[in-house]
């Protein structure tokens, strides 16, 4: 089984990139903001305490992330592999995806981190705030987000990086070069 983590902040291209990584290897996309956003709409009692804590600019307490995250693996047992995107986000949500998957049978096939620096993070967000109309999309609320990611979740490369799982891809260019520069990291396993 093929686990992939797709690293970046947001504006990365994780999204764009998911999509054509699902295409051509038949993947599952878990993304933690698609599934926070599913419970949100649908008003369940989970999605009204996510919507508080993304209203206010907060990351989801883990035990919630993981305990979503694995009952989204359990949906999908035939699944040739996942792509993690926006998770994990500490090096404890990374260590307790190693030991759900371990429990599995599998384990982390490679972390692939998007580089984007800032300047170019800010003007893909103002474009994509343009197109969409996303509550987290909103300009002091997707700040606060990188702000976490370059202060807290890039600790998380590290982790990986001793497990010599982390590849590094330059995010900025033609979206299809940086595809097949992903490709090439999914093709080596």
């Amino acid at each position: 089984m093929l686990n992939f983590v797709l690293f970046g902040p947001p504006g990365a291209g994780k999204g764009t990139q998911s999509e054509k990584l699902i295409e051509r290897y038949q993947l599952n996309h878990i993304s933690t903001g698609d599934i926070f956003r599913a419970h949100i709409s649908n008003q369940t009692p989970l999605g009204k305490q996510v919507s508080a804590l993304i209203a206010d600019g907060q990351l989801v307490p883990d035990a919630i992330t993981i305990a979503m995250l694995e009952d989204e693996v359990d949906k999908n047992p035939g699944a040739k592999g996942f792509i993690f995107d926006g998770f994990p986000r500490t090096v404890a949500q990374a260590a307790a995806l190693d030991e759900f998957l371990e429990s599995k049978g599998s384990s982390i096939t490679a972390v692939i981190a998007l580089d984007v620096d800032q300047e170019e993070l800010t003007k893909r967000i103002a474009e994509r705030q343009k197109l969409t109309n996303r509550a987290d999309d909103q300009a002091d609320k997707l700040q606060k987000r990188i702000e976490e990611y370059f202060s807290k979740t890039i600790h998380v490369l590290p982790y990986y990086e001793a497990q010599h799982k982390l590849s590094k891809i330059n995010g900025i260019g033609n979206i299809d070069d940086i595809f097949a520069e992903l490709c090439g990291v999914v093709d080596q396993h």
